[in-house]
């Protein structure tokens, strides 16, 4: 038998040899850009994607205004349903049936609702949702408000503070509608 004894072998050691690293990963096809500008980590992340892609940079405030939307929208839903008629007449200065204002706070209540939920998520999409559904009625409570001080024709102190305050709660979700909707540059 030939009794040849051969040099021991010699490992490389890749994670010191850069150039060796940076073919693997080019298989692997990790650390390069995406479309979006991400680096990704690992080939599992650049699978299952980004969480930081979902986070939302949020307005100062918002999550502020959408608290006393909800809480708004609850009190005044309450009120329809246990004081219909005084809450008509507090506003309009007529009398009406008390039906329709109790209709009108169950939908308020359900409005309120979605604002509670939406106090609570981090999800941009849910946020713009729950801010276009309260632009949505303000805008529908104004026109309608308006028409019935045109059919009524008398302004009364409650009915003109009742328009002046949709109309700046409108401008102030539409606001942060709009600003929740911008792309901001990555840092």
């Amino acid at each position: 038998m030939n009794n040849k004894h051969h040099p021991p072998l010699m490992k490389k050691h890749s994670q010191t040899d850069l150039v060796s690293r940076l073919k693997t990963r080019k298989v692997l096809g990790v650390g390069g850009e995406d479309d979006d500008g991400e680096i990704h980590r690992s080939k599992i992340s650049q699978m299952l994607g980004n969480e930081m892609k979902f986070a939302v940079r949020e307005p100062i405030g918002l999550r502020v205004w959408i608290l006393v939307s909800a809480v708004l929208f609850t009190s005044m839903a309450l009120i329809a349903l246990v004081l219909p008629s005084q809450l008509y007449e507090f506003v309009f200065e007529l009398t009406t049936t008390q039906v329709s204002i109790r209709l009108y706070g169950g939908a308020l209540l359900s409005i309120s609702l979605i604002m509670w939920n939406g106090l609570y998520t981090a999800e941009k999409a849910i946020l713009q949702w729950t801010l276009l559904t309260e632009a949505s009625y303000l805008a529908v409570q104004f026109l309608v408000t308006s028409v019935t001080l045109l059919e009524v024709d008398q302004v009364s102190n409650p009915l003109s503070l009742l328009l002046t305050s949709e109309v700046l709660f409108l401008l102030i979700t539409l606001l942060y509608y709009h600003q929740l909707g911008r792309k901001f540059k990555k840092i």
